[in-house]
């Protein structure tokens, strides 16, 4: 796949999408070079000559027309297959919200991501959550929801290993999912101009084994934290 070979897929759906855009670019970009092509030979063919009157069409010429109304049945099909695509991509990706195992929330504004994640309870907005600026740690092959919010102005949730883009709109909570299928540490990134700081906005995403991300959260519950700093 195109998009694989420049950037890794690190989510379930992630397939889906690259799929879709390299359909998008076949389809798209086979007539382009065609018609290009055509385009550019006709220029040098019928270029101006010494001495010949150049020939004046209408461009309702039968004998012309039917080639461009052969022309439009192919790209007919075309299109009607990437909308199919796309609104099959659309929906499992943004409409069909599967169940959870677990849910964190996403807290974008001027300029900074703030990420809270449920404690060892696994059950968000309880006393043992886990805030964390620019960073979100979360386990391999587990289902997420994502509460996405706004403190501010627009801005944009942007993972590109996950190929998940989502705009962030103040006043609402908008509700997600992504499941992760490989560790590493990827970035995120806001993809809306949010202001003058818009460039300078960053995060990671950590993805975790079970078991390295079930320490993580031992350790970084308030709790813990609490217990070491009495110590």
């Amino acid at each position: 796949m195109i998009l694989d070979s420049l950037l890794p897929s690190a989510s379930t759906y992630a397939a889906d999408i690259n799929q879709l855009f390299d359909v998008i670019t076949l389809l798209v970009g086979i007539p382009f070079l065609v018609a290009s092509f055509l385009f550019f030979s006709f220029i040098f063919r019928f270029k101006a000559k010494g001495g010949q009157k150049a020939m004046y069409i209408t461009g309702t010429e039968h004998q012309y027309m039917k080639w461009i109304h052969r022309a439009h049945v192919p790209i007919l099909v075309f299109d009607v297959i990437i909308v199919v695509m796309a609104v099959n991509v659309w929906y499992r990706v943004k409409q069909d919200l599967p169940e959870a195992s677990s849910t964190v929330r996403v807290i974008a504004q001027q300029w900074a991501w703030s990420f809270v994640h449920p404690g060892p309870d696994n059950v968000l907005d309880t006393a043992d959550d886990i805030t964390t600026v620019n960073e979100l740690h979360v386990a391999a092959n587990t289902l997420y929801h994502y509460k996405l919010e706004s403190l501010d102005v627009l801005h944009n949730f942007s993972v590109p290993v996950f190929r998940l883009k989502q705009d962030a709109i103040p006043g609402r909570i908008i509700t997600g999912w992504f499941e992760p299928t490989m560790t590493g540490t990827f970035d995120i990134q806001c993809a809306e101009i949010c202001g003058i700081g818009h460039g300078l906005m960053p995060a990671k995403i950590v993805i975790e084994s079970s078991e390295q991300h079930a320490a993580w959260v031992e350790q970084n519950s308030p709790f813990a934290v609490a217990a070491l700093a009495a110590n």
